[in-house]
């Protein structure tokens, strides 16, 4: 399938999929995105209502590892340590990551050094890439995910329910929700209506939130109670 890169509203870039008229990330902004959904509506919140020292992190769709950097960086501040897994079933090429340039979006002088070091990280092989984050890259396909009550909080970035439904069934979040710890939080850019049915259907609470540039809403959904 063709790959392009191109540059978003925010000047940031991402990968462009022509076949399938989808992005990596938004076309308004990926930095912005990523930083509005994952990082202000998930991390920040998750920290904000528990303050917890350790925090197990599950990432559906490693892709550029661009929600990976900036969840380092947050953890580079020293609230907490982050337990950071990445799922990926097609990863990113290293010419792809090269021309993404997103170590230049940060102020930060070693950038270049820690972008890079999430991507050399071998498959399947947890790392200490800090003493404040932990990274394991696992290359498999969501549905085979079987974690039971490990993780507090998970980013959901897989493609588009348009172009791949099925990562979006009461099937994918019920693992999703065994996943999670009770009062876990996953947050996801989408604010389908499908979506956030499929979602309530495996028990999670779940709210609309304003969404980054370019999207009215998004969701993020809590575990709570017995299913």
């Amino acid at each position: 399938m063709k790959r392009e890169i191109i540059k978003t509203g925010d000047g940031s870039a991402t990968i462009y999929l022509p076949e399938w008229n989808e992005h990596y990330h938004s076309k308004h902004g990926a930095l912005q995105e990523a930083q509005h959904v994952f990082i202000e509506s998930g991390l920040r919140h998750y920290l904000e209502k528990k303050a917890p020292e350790r925090l197990n992190i599950l990432e559906i769709g490693f892709g550029t590892g661009l929600n990976a950097l900036l969840s380092y960086y947050e953890a580079q501040k020293g609230e907490v340590i982050l337990d950071y897994t990445g799922v990926e079933a097609y990863p990113v090429s290293v010419e792809e990551l090269e021309s993404l340039d997103y170590a230049g979006l940060f102020p930060e002088d070693d950038a270049a050094e820690v972008f890079a070091k999430l991507h050399q990280n071998p498959w399947g092989r947890k790392t200490e890439i800090s003493p404040l984050f932990c990274l394991q890259k696992q290359q498999m396909f969501f549905k085979d995910i079987k974690a039971q009550d490990y993780f507090d909080l998970i980013f959901f970035d897989a493609f588009g329910p348009r172009v791949q439904p099925e990562l979006w069934t009461e099937e994918i979040f019920m693992r999703m929700c065994n996943s999670l710890r009770q009062d876990g939080v996953l947050v996801t850019y989408s604010a389908k209506g499908s979506v956030r049915r499929a979602m309530q259907a495996v028990g999670f609470l779940v709210e609309r939130l304003p969404g980054p540039p370019g999207k009215r809403e998004m969701l993020r959904a809590t575990k709570k109670g017995e299913r």
